[in-house]
């Protein structure tokens, strides 16, 4: 039976253990939460100094040549591409991911009208419990045009299928979702979009650097995500978006802005793309914040997909056989799969006073968060948590369930 030794025993096997180290973790916090924030590289600190004071504060102008930052999109979106199944000059990091999600929505809509074959089809296909915004930006996306556009909502996976029909041009879809920690097939979802003529559109918000990824085996069309999460980019740092090289001439979006002009500096006054990815560049980017998400893949090029997989589902594995075990006579209830191939890397549970019970959590340093409804997610990032992390927080949540030591009265917050 496992228990706390057992787990320090996992810990000094664990082939990446030593990352761990490359990270700034606080003293006393068991930190669950990395599907909503990674933490801090410790290397991000110097970067950041480094950009601020030298690149920005010496270099100034000079610095758009001297330290690469007009390449920095395409660069950082190159050494992306390996966690996701990506060729180069195939990614770019830019933007939001909202943002990144209209450019490709858009892109692909306007690919399936100038097809005779799909140009009549008016449906976007995607899930109704996917991420809000992703739902938002597809709505806002469709009464903007006014050409009769409308977005089917599926209420289960199992359902994908039949939704998706001679209708649909584009289906948007969510690899992992963001509150059940459930993952779809991506390949096979994307073989039978195709076989119905429509488009695929992934998320890979919950994916990249959680899970692996082959976007290119699996023949999807356009995908996007965001850096902030598992790969560690820092709060509100720049998303990316993937662009099939097989479509890239026709890729096509309504937010052309001079960076991803064929000759930005000639100031031209008509646009005209430029080839690869770099066309679903808009404006100015972020140097800095797009600077510390190369912190975050350095670590990655430490270790291998299969490595932080077999970790994550180790953990996950743990998790739930340690809540089930210790905590099961308490109201939980386990709404991630069981099984890893539908499994991303979180742990989501329902308990009814599943807020406060958070919040207690976090008053007690270990640090998840809630959605509703009634879930608790906890995530797992084998980049930085350990076997006896599990141990730990299992061991905190089972004290504050056994006492009820939670306030019923704990107000929402607006982001734990």
């Amino acid at each position: 039976m496992t228990d706390r030794n057992n787990c320090l025993a996992l810990d000094a096997s664990d082939p990446l253990a030593a990352l761990r180290d490359q990270f700034d973790l606080p003293d006393g916090v068991i930190y669950l939460d990395g599907n909503s924030l990674g933490a801090r590289p410790k290397a991000a600190l110097t970067r950041a100094q480094q950009v601020i004071a030298q690149e920005w504060g010496s270099d100034l102008i000079r610095s758009w040549n001297t330290a690469g930052w007009f390449d920095l999109p395409s660069r950082l979106g190159n050494r992306l591409a390996a966690l996701i199944g990506a060729e180069a000059d195939e990614v770019v990091v830019t933007d939001s991911t909202s943002i990144n999600l209209f450019k490709a929505l858009a892109a692909a809509l306007q690919m399936q009208a100038a097809n005779p074959a799909t140009s009549a089809r008016r449906v976007i296909v995607t899930e109704r419990s996917n991420f809000p915004t992703d739902i938002y930006m597809a709505q806002g996306l469709t009464t903007w045009l006014d050409r009769g556009y409308t977005v089917k909502l599926v209420d289960r996976p199992e359902q994908l299928p039949a939704a998706i029909d001679a209708q649909t041009a584009v289906v948007m879809l969510t690899h992992v979702n963001y509150r059940t920690g459930y993952q779809l097939d991506m390949a096979a979802l994307t073989a039978h979009i195709h076989a119905q003529g429509a488009l695929a559109v992934w998320d890979l918000a919950h994916s990249a650097g959680a899970v692996p990824v082959d976007l290119n085996r699996a023949q999807a069309d356009l995908a996007v995500g965001c850096t902030y999460k598992y790969l560690n980019g820092g709060p509100g740092a720049p998303a990316f978006i993937w662009i099939a090289k097989r479509h890239q001439a026709k890729f096509r979006h309504p937010l052309s802005g001079w960076w991803g002009h064929a000759a930005p500096f000639a100031m031209h006054s008509e646009f005209q793309p430029t080839a690869g990815a770099r066309r679903a560049l808009c404006g100015t980017q972020p140097i800095v914040s797009l600077a510390l998400v190369e912190c975050g893949l350095d670590v990655f090029a430490q270790t291998t997909m299969d490595q932080v997989r077999a970790k994550s589902l180790a953990l996950t594995d743990l998790f739930i056989a340690l809540v089930e075990r210790r905590c099961g006579h308490h109201p939980l209830g386990l709404v991630t799969p069981r099984e890893h191939a539908r499994r991303g890397s979180q742990v989501s549970f329902t308990h009814p006073h599943g807020y406060a019970v958070m919040q207690a959590l976090i008053a007690r340093g270990v640090i998840g968060d809630y959605r509703e409804p009634e879930i608790m997610r906890f995530g797992f990032t084998p980049l930085y948590t350990s076997y006896v992390d599990v141990w730990d927080a299992v061991e905190v949540l089972l004290q504050i369930l056994d006492k009820q030591d939670y306030d019923l009265n704990a107000e929402r917050d607006a982001v734990t």
